[in-house]
């Protein structure tokens, strides 16, 4: 996707950098059963209305676009690309050549309308797009998309990001993920070959705060700027003193995992 950056007529374009989506496939009128509208709980509870997750709230109304994240064996074709209101990764559309049905998966680089995927628990061929056990990938492959077992994906999912196959032994593999932590799992959990589409969605500038209020985001304040009723860094100078949550808990130091036991 190109990188659209406007002139600076306005101060909200003056550092505004935008991705273009004329190449993506805006007609959906032949999937409308794969979209479905949902209450957005905006960080509020439900009983009280008292925040429970801080900056969150308003927003546009969206369409919550059923994604396939199963590893359901079928040959399927690439229709089109979409745009995703609730990912930063770009979805295909897909159809399934034996089922007949229409379904959405996550987008990989590299892959276009046209394009013939396939999910099989063994497969002869490696392809971008393809999806099959892991123990069927060569030593070194940038996988996406990584079920465990038969749950749905749940490793290298955002975009512009992939795993890396590093070892395999006879029942597990050991895998690099994105954030660099390696893992261990089962030789026979799915994974899809290649890198998760949209690679350039990190270079994007919102630009302005109006942008942001649309994406359900609210303004974020600091403590210091606050008032002594509000928060414990209110209404004084800044030093002396621990950094601590608004509720009076040491924000330094502290730790917030437990440790597994092996």
């Amino acid at each position: 996707m190109l990188i659209i950056k406007k002139q600076k007529n306005t101060p909200g374009t003056r550092h505004s950098i935008l991705l273009s989506n004329f190449l993506l496939f805006k007609n959906t009128s032949l999937v409308k059963t794969l979209n479905t509208g949902y209450h957005r709980k905006q960080g509020r509870s439900s009983i009280t209305g008292h925040i429970t997750v801080w900056h969150k709230g308003s927003g546009c109304k969206r369409i919550y676009k059923k994604v396939n994240f199963n590893s359901n064996p079928n040959f399927s074709i690439v229709l089109g690309m979409m745009y995703d209101s609730n990912r930063n990764n770009i979805i295909a559309l897909n159809f399934d050549l034996i089922s007949k049905k229409f379904f959405n998966t996550n987008a990989i680089f590299n892959t276009y309308a046209g394009s013939l995927l396939v999910c099989q628990n063994k497969i002869n061929e490696l392809y971008l797009g393809y999806r099959s056990h892991i123990n069927n990938l060569p030593v070194g492959s940038l996988i996406s998309n990584i079920a465990i077992l038969s749950k749905f994906s749940s490793f290298a999912r955002a975009a512009g990001t992939f795993a890396q196959l590093v070892q395999k032994n006879l029942n597990q593999c050991t895998i690099r993920l994105p954030s660099n932590k390696i893992i261990t799992i089962n030789n026979n959990s799915y994974a899809t070959i290649g890198i998760n589409a949209n690679i350039q969605a990190n270079r994007v500038s919102i630009g302005k705060a109006g942008r942001n209020r649309h994406l359900g985001i609210r303004p974020t304040v600091r403590g210091i700027a606050m008032n002594p009723v509000d928060h414990p860094h209110g209404g004084r100078t800044n030093g002396g003193f621990h950094p601590v949550t608004p509720w009076g808990i040491n924000t330094r130091g502290k730790k917030m995992l437990r440790k597994t036991k092996k």
